[in-house]
Parts: C-alpha cells; structure tokens; sequence
C-alpha cells in the first residue's frame, strides 16, 4: 500500500533515502532544515543532488522548513535525516511539536554520553526528553555500512531498522525495500546505534595508517596494507569491548563492523584520519575540511570522555583502549606527530 513519507534534513543520506522510498510509489517530501534553503532552492530548480548521478523520482517533493507542518500532514512516518550538529534542534523544533502518533526513523549517527560514562543512542536521549514533557514516543533508526551517493547508484546495501515498535518497523520496510536495498529489523537499539557510531571513531583511526604511510614515504608511494590491516585489527578488538559494555548483540555488532569496512574507504572520516597522519593537528584538520560536517570528531570526544569516566570507576581498563586513547590524544594534546602505538596492540594468550 502507497505511503506517504516525510524525510527532514536535506544532506545527502536523508535525501537519498527519497530514492528507494519513492521507487515504491510512495508519496515522498523533502524538507529542508533552517539552514537548508539553497539546497532546497536547488532542488526545486534542478530535481537532483549535485552530487548524486541521477535525478530525484518525479513521486519526490520539496519543502522549505517554513512549511514542514504542510509536509508532514498525513504522513506515515517521518525520517530524521539531520547531523549529529542537529539533534537538539530536531528535539526542540520537530518532536515536541509533531504528532505523537507519527513513527519517526532516524538516520542520525552518534551517541550521547552521561555524567557517569554511559552512552546512550539519540533516539533513547530524545524518548527521554520528550518524557520530561509529557510526550511519549518510541523511534526506531537506521544503521549499517550504506553510503549515500552508492544507494542512489542502487548498489546492494545491507541495513538494519532498529526500534521496539515491531510494527512501525515492518511497516516502515515495506515502504523502503528494494532490490538493492535490503533491511534487517532488530530491537537492540542500544547496540545498532552503538555500533554505527563507533565506526566513524575508529574510521578515522585506522585510516591514520594511510596518512603515515604518506608522511613517511611520500604522496607517490601506493599504499601498504599491512599497517591498514593492524589498526583494522585491533578497531574491530576495541568495538568488540565497548559493545560488550553497551550491551549489544552480535548482529548489531557485524553491521557496525560492516559500516566501520566502508567508511575507511571513503568520505569524510576517511579524510580526517589520512590528515591527522600526514602530520595535521585537530585545528588544521578541521580548516583544511572547514564547511563538511565532521561527525566523527565529534563522537571519538565523546567516547574518550565515557572510557576514562569508565576506568575512574573501575569499570575498565584503558590500556584495552590504546588506539582510541592515541586518537583522543591527537585531538585533545595535539600530538599529530606521533606514530601509532604499535605494540600495546599485541597481546600473549596461550590455552
């Protein structure tokens, strides 16, 4: 059955998420955010991304945020397609303002850390705030290994949708499938939500070796891989602990390793990573991509500040951490010169 859909936030994943939505004749609305207007002038003007290869379906509209209570009346659901940047505004403008009875399916990476060390997902810090004033809403996302610009191109993606509301998530699958975009359905929230997060960490991370690699050989060199695939070792080791700490499932867990795959390979956090190893300090990093949304510096913070809260209280031990240690350094001391920390990635266990 045809559905109508709200997607608000007009950045690349949110808009691309229009394309499988409408393939399945779905009524689909963009909406731009505040800061969204020219993107939304674009769009009206051209029907298509500037970065995307193909043109919106002609089932997709366009919305200025002056109008997002028009775009979402009769929808079905909404999807939160706003940065990390943007979750208090999403919070603020849209939730406790939208009907209550509305699902939302957020795309919104990162999580949100706790005086005590805890991290929580987005949607269990909006559930809880939106409590706080009397609303009660239960939201489900979206996690895995999927670029924006490849869905569009209708390479296969795997995906999950996570929430509690089994319906609502079926119902929201329905609507999204297609040949090329294939979506498994969980209620680990906590561990999806964890695990796509930690990715854009230990991204950056692995990719560091990239950066060094051209430090030490120059710009012409091809890449080495062994270094790749050392800090890749011990991204999945640390990932596999924090997980073990959130609570999550393994599945949850393989889709966030999956995510973590593609993500060394392209975007943004790659960038970063190649950056701060060439030598580059967090301030010259974030001048040299001034403009692009760096979630990742973002999430690798917070995830240093909860460890070390972790470890005050005896919870863990950082020396289990060293390479997400190493990137907190770089960002919080400056020490883009250093090499890796190679050796505290061995280990000795004999059986």
């Amino acid at each position: 059955m045809k559905k109508t859909i709200t997607i608000i936030g007009a950045g690349m994943m949110g808009s691309a998420l229009a394309f499988p939505a409408a393939e399945n004749g779905n009524d689909v609305r963009i909406v731009g955010t505040c800061l969204d207007d020219e993107i939304i002038d674009g769009y009206i003007k051209t029907h298509k991304h500037e970065k995307f290869c193909r043109p919106f379906p002609d089932n997709v509209k366009y919305y200025y945020f002056k109008d997002w209570k028009t775009a979402v009346e009769g929808a079905d659901f909404v999807i939160c397609g706003v940065s990390s940047f943007g979750v208090e505004w999403f919070l603020e403008e849209i939730l406790k303002n939208l009907d209550p009875s509305i699902p939302v399916l957020s795309v919104t990476k990162g999580l949100r850390g706790l005086p005590d060390g805890t991290l929580i997902s987005y949607p269990g810090y909006w559930e809880s705030e939106l409590a706080k004033v009397g609303i009660h809403r239960e939201i489900c996302a979206i996690g895995g290994p999927c670029t924006s610009y490849e869905l569009v191109f209708m390479d296969p993606s795997e995906v999950g949708f996570c929430g509690r509301d089994r319906k609502a998530l079926r119902m929201m699958k329905e609507a999204m499938q297609r040949p090329y975009y294939h979506i498994s359905l969980t209620d680990d929230v906590i561990g999806l939500e964890s695990a796509v997060a930690l990715k854009n960490a230990y991204a950056m991370a692995v990719t560091l070796a990239v950066g060094l690699n051209i430090r030490w050989h120059g710009e012409d060199e091809p890449q080495h891989y062994n270094s790749q695939a050392g800090t890749f070792t011990q991204a999945v080791r640390e990932t596999h602990a924090l997980m073990q700490m959130q609570g999550g499932t393994f599945d949850s867990e393989a889709i966030g390793l999956g995510d973590l795959y593609v993500t060394i390979f392209s975007g943004r956090t790659r960038r970063c990573g190649v950056l701060m190893g060439k030598g580059l300090d967090y301030d010259q990093v974030t001048e040299a991509l001034a403009g692009i949304t760096l979630e990742s510096l973002v999430i690798t913070r917070v995830m240093g500040i909860a460890v070390k809260k972790k470890a005050e209280l005896g919870l863990l031990d950082l020396k289990n951490f060293p390479l997400l240690m190493h990137i907190v350094d770089i960002l919080d001391k400056g020490m883009a010169d250093a090499d890796l920390p190679w050796e505290s990635f061995t280990f000795e266990q004999f059986r």
